[in-house]
């Protein structure tokens, strides 16, 4: 199917049943960050409503408001260098590759409810409905088939203006999804918003002819465009991509922004080390140490609590972390453990 074939079949489409003016962009750039900044960025600097599609390569996205180390398995993540990005909404934690499509609506309230997630969600589920595939609303904020959820959706809202944004699962690698949002809940007590995961299932599962997740996402747009007056199809500017880099730069790249954003949060982990069981119990406030206790049954030279003291104010990050155990004798504190082995008990 060509994109002419698209467009030509959804000529005859229906209005969509709460009409708006909108820019229509489908963006080519799979760096995590940027999508989020660009996100940001029309919803602050354009005054038309707008509707985008965009993928990303692989890529955590978390709430607004979770912790994020509670979310994912940071072992996972580090080894396959995965970036861990949180976005303006809340809800929860999602992975995303280049087999999953997100679609974000920015748009006027209008005087309409501003969190209105069936609104904006119906032109998707029109569109996957004419391919005869049976997508239903469920739940508060899901997209499912058959009762499997292949579409979490979640708002942000800064004055009338709402942003909707949503995953739409096509041919996503399900393995990675679940290695890589696969937290330890043992190691964390806190009261951030919890990710509930979900059976989920991709919608090229569903199709009932082969289509690829570009094909699919033009076919989106084709629909999108045709069921909205006086749609515009609209490119980032030079403009536009350079203040889109400094935002991504400043905020969206950042460890403040994707780990110290994060709410207060108590953390603990054991391990086992030639030199016995050491556990680290940790209090963490804005992603920064700020108490840490150790208990075991290892032998020490000199008393733990210094380390424990120096460890305040100490980003929750392994980089920091390794930094600052780099400076302290570590055998003297915690005879025959290794550095690296009383690292892994802090993350």
């Amino acid at each position: 199917m060509t994109t002419g074939d698209i467009y030509q079949q959804w000529s005859y489409y229906p209005k969509w049943s709460h009409p708006i003016t909108m820019l229509c962009i489908i963006r080519h750039e799979t760096d995590p960050y940027f999508n989020l900044a660009a996100e940001e960025y029309a919803m602050t600097h354009f005054a038309r409503e707008s509707f985008m599609l965009w993928r990303n390569a692989p890529t955590v996205i978390v709430g607004r408001h979770q912790n994020t180390l509670a979310e994912i398995d940071a072992d996972y993540v580090q080894a396959n260098n995965i970036p861990v990005v949180r976005r303006l909404s809340g809800g929860g934690a999602v992975f995303h590759d280049l087999g999953n499509l997100n679609f974000t609506f920015i748009a006027d309230s209008d005087g309409r409810a501003q969190v209105d997630f069936r609104r904006f969600t119906q032109p998707i589920l029109e569109a996957l409905q004419a391919l005869g595939v049976a997508a239903r609303f469920e739940g508060r904020n899901d997209l499912t088939i058959d009762g499997r959820k292949f579409s979490g959706n979640a708002e942000y809202v800064k004055g009338s203006r709402v942003l909707h944004h949503g995953t739409l699962l096509f041919a996503a690698r399900m393995a990675d999804i679940s290695a890589a949002l696969r937290p330890d809940p043992a190691k964390f007590a806190d009261k951030a918003v919890k990710s509930v995961r979900s059976r989920v299932t991709n919608i090229s599962e569903h199709l009932p002819r082969p289509m690829t997740v570009l094909e699919f996402r033009d076919y989106l747009m084709a629909h999108v465009m045709a069921a909205t007056p006086d749609a515009e199809a609209y490119a980032f500017s030079a403009d536009d991509v350079r203040a889109i880099t400094q935002l991504r730069d400043e905020k969206y790249a950042t460890w403040e922004w994707n780990y110290g954003h994060s709410p207060r949060y108590n953390f603990s982990k054991r391990v086992r080390t030639a030199g016995g069981s050491l556990e680290a119990a940790l209090a963490v406030s804005d992603g920064v140490i700020a108490g840490a206790r150790f208990y075991g049954d290892f032998f020490n030279r000199r008393d733990p609590e210094e380390v424990a003291a120096a460890l305040i104010g100490v980003p929750h990050h392994t980089e920091a972390l390794r930094q600052r155990l780099a400076d302290l004798p570590v055998d003297d504190y915690f005879h025959n453990v290794p550095a690296e082995a009383l690292l892994s008990v802090l993350i």
